[in-house]
């Protein structure tokens, strides 16, 4: 009898930067998901059918095999440890560990302070016109900080020439980076390795035009 594959839903909505970090996973990793949309736009995080998955209301939210998991960090630690194959960590402590920060730096001192929700109470609290430049800035101070981190230890992907846990993070923050208007210029390996992502289909299928719930998006 073939093996039965664990079935898993993953909720998202195709603009989360968050979301983005967990699709690159699953496609690395050659899983499968149900992919279901969860338009921030319209608020639906906070209908209370998905607040009962997830009371923070946030996005991405993993569902399966008997587990909900609500944090893009903690989904991806779960693949890593469930599904070893094509592993994100390096063997080695040293590599291991700046794959771990980089990947907080990015998770705890960059998106966070320029999310949907950051930016929106920026817009009512403050001035719509304080939006960008203040997304931008805290940007490019985590920027500063991983170039010079990564300096030392990148190959052709951040932590060397296998792809990394460090890489699914910054994939999409450079990815945000972008579209927020961002010259990447200022951040030469950064941008290199941006680059290079774009030869691996793990990350290009992740991209956000590219899901279902996109406008006018490339499966359609």
């Amino acid at each position: 009898m073939a093996e039965v594959k664990p079935k898993l839903q993953l909720y998202s909505h195709w603009t989360s930067s968050c979301g983005f970090r967990v699709r690159i996973v699953l496609n690395f990793k050659g899983l499968k998901c149900d992919y279901k949309a969860v338009d921030l736009c319209k608020g639906e995080q906070f209908a209370s059918e998905f607040t009962k998955i997830n009371p923070l209301s946030f996005v991405p939210a993993l569902v399966g095999e008997n587990v909900v998991i609500t944090d893009s960090f903690a989904i991806i630690m779960y693949l890593e440890e469930k599904y070893p194959q094509n592993p994100l960590l390096p063997h080695d402590l040293q590599k291991r560990a700046i794959n771990y920060q980089v990947a907080s730096i990015v998770s705890s001192s960059i998106q966070p302070l320029q999310n949907l929700a950051v930016l929106k109470y920026i817009e009512e609290k403050v001035s719509p016109d304080e939006k960008l430049p203040w997304a931008q800035h805290v940007i490019k101070k985590g920027f500063v900080a991983l170039e010079k981190l990564l300096k030392e230890h990148a190959g052709r992907y951040a932590t060397g020439d296998e792809v990394g846990l460090a890489d699914v993070f910054l994939a999409p923050q450079v990815d945000r980076a972008i579209r927020l208007d961002i010259d990447m210029e200022e951040f030469p390996l950064l941008k290199r390795l941006y680059d290079s992502y774009g030869e691996l289909p793990a990350f290009q299928d992740a991209m956000p035009e590219k899901q279902p719930d996109a406008p006018n998006n490339a499966a359609s």
